[in-house]
């Protein structure tokens, strides 16, 4: 493309959307940003304005979560950037791609301290801690390359955060570019020919098989399918994996590695097989007591080659992409094997005993309503009871329709602006958030943006009356409870005031009615009432 003189500000946004076909951006301008919204309303990008930064970054996350695409965020200097800084920190522990472009002071005032608007000793220092890299721009003339570096991260690499900040002064500055050629094709790399034979060595002469696919498998659900199958391997796919091998696969044990009948299934196992995953303790270990132990060979398939390192003690690591590095394991078995993996699955599904656990079980109507209504949902939740209980019983029919905060990062009031993001990003799917009364009063502003944006959300609120898994864990520990029972205000009423429609319920029949007429355009919240939900099924 070949482009007149025009400014930075100017020449930023063109590239996002000619040569990164960035569609959708979220910000809240200030008097840092404004150069930066000049002609943003015919230049073919769409802006969604939150009403509070974290609630931007949480929105990108969704948007790229259900999309794959990175989620861009335009933020004011400072008190901007610090409201964002959470939101980074949940993508960054959870690998989403985000591009944060923010502001920053003059150049010539940079480190000073002069008390300037919005000044911080360093915003790229404080940035790096919750970004893959951080970068300040000091010549207008390097913003391609750098831009190209952040989309290098996110296709490239293991994706994360990227923020890029950009001081006033060079808002208007003139920029030239001649002719550029098309973003750079990127191809992540295949793990080395001799690993996979020897992987694939050590799995064809296993007895007791596992699989573990984390989040980094979710583009190459095929490729996941065809070597499990070939494998005839019981697998463990995380929360993050929900969906990748489709909804009720005979060999899915789900994200239930923390209890005890998968366990037992994993230190039976002679060869493990772990591709794209942390083997961190929000996967493995809900129950924080270390003990997910794995005693046969381990072999580790990550794009990030000190990840292989982590955790669990390896016996073979490949650096590599996940699904090719799937799909050319699966070459080695070009006739499945037969280990009665199905059998064990079974086997372990019935001992786990999941719609019976007191744990869980209250919750299996709600998700038996959301699957009969809205079977191709994509479910968004924050940390919130009916959030650890899906982790469990949630079965989606694809990647990328089931996440939430309750693991890695875990921060609160993700689940109402991450869904935001989640539908504008995929309007064409029902989208449904899982929130608790605790943690959406941190976000509950962004019923504004829904409403503004007219986003057929389903908002599902389980109102327990405070910070119900503090009070289990304080109990637990003998300490008196402090700050957890809180006072909640009328949801009804709030939602009425942002012009959202609303209902209240206490069952599981009431929640199929209501979902029944949720509405196409615009949010609808319904407020379970927890006590009478438990008194309506028992």
């Amino acid at each position: 493309m070949t482009h007149p003189t025009m400014t930075c500000a100017r020449m930023l946004l063109t590239l996002l959307h000619e040569r990164y076909a960035v569609d959708t951006v979220f910000g809240i301008p200030g008097v840092h940003t404004v150069a930066l919204y000049r002609g943003l309303e015919d230049g073919g990008v769409r802006h969604v304005t939150p009403r509070h930064e974290q609630g931007a970054g949480f929105m990108a996350d969704g948007y790229a979560r259900a999309t794959g695409k990175p989620g861009v965020c335009l933020i004011i200097t400072g008190p901007g950037l610090t409201n964002i800084a959470t939101a980074m920190g949940q993508a960054l522990a959870d690998s989403i791609p985000m591009l944060v472009i923010s502001s920053v002071n003059r150049r010539d005032t940079l480190g000073r301290g002069q008390g300037r608007l919005h000044e911080l000793p360093s915003q790229q220092q404080l940035m790096a801690g919750v970004a893959r890299f951080s970068h300040t721009l000091l010549d207008p003339a390097a913003l391609p390359e750098v831009l190209a570096r952040a989309f290098a991260v996110f296709h490239g690499e293991r994706p994360g955060p990227v923020h890029i900040e950009i001081p006033i002064d060079l808002f208007d500055a003139p920029l030239a570019l001649a002719e550029l050629p098309p973003p750079a094709r990127l191809f992540r790399p295949a793990p080395d020919p001799a690993g996979l034979a020897l992987a694939a060595e050590w799995l064809r002469g296993a007895q007791r098989p596992l699989v573990l696919l984390g989040g980094g498998c979710v583009d190459a659900p095929e490729a996941a399918k065809a070597l499990v199958d070939r494998l005839d391997a019981p697998t463990v796919t995380t929360i993050n994996a929900k969906g990748l091998l489709g909804r009720d696969h005979p060999l899915d044990l789900g994200a239930n590695a923390a209890l005890a009948a998968v366990r037992e299934l994993a230190r039976e196992a002679d060869v493990i097989l772990a591709v794209g995953t942390e083997l961190g303790e929000t996967d493995y270990d809900v129950v924080f007591d270390d003990g997910f132990a794995l005693t046969g060979r381990l072999i580790r398939i990550d794009l990030d080659a000190q990840q292989l390192v982590r955790n669990q003690q390896v016996s073979l690591g490949l650096v590599g992409d996940a699904g090719r590095s799937l799909a050319l394991l699966a070459e080695h078995f070009p006739e499945p094997l037969s280990r009665a993996g199905r059998e064990r699955t079974a086997a372990t599904l019935v001992a786990l005993g999941l719609a019976a656990d007191p744990a869980f079980a209250p919750f299996v109507p709600l998700y038996a309503a959301l699957r009969e209504a809205l079977p191709e949902a994509i479910l968004v939740g924050d940390s919130a009871a009916p959030v650890y209980a899906g982790n469990h019983l949630v079965a989606q029919p694809e990647p990328r329709r089931y996440f939430n905060a309750s693991t890695g990062y875990g921060t609160l009031g993700y689940g109402l602006p991450a869904a935001l993001g989640a539908q504008l990003g995929r309007p064409e799917l029902p989208v449904v958030a899982l929130v608790g009364d605790g943690g959406v009063m941190f976000t509950l502003s962004e019923l504004a943006t829904a409403v503004e944006e007219r986003l057929p959300v389903v908002i599902v609120l389980w109102h327990n009356q405070g910070y119900e898994e503090i009070r289990r864990y304080m109990d637990a520990h003998g300490v008196a409870r402090c700050g957890v029972d809180i006072q909640a205000p009328d949801f009804q009423t709030v939602a009425a005031g942002f012009g959202c429609l609303a209902t209240r319920i206490g069952s599981p029949a009431e929640l199929a009615r209501a979902l029944a007429v949720r509405p196409s355009d615009g949010p609808m919240l319904i407020e379970v009432d927890a006590h009478a939900w438990q008194h309506a099924i028992s």
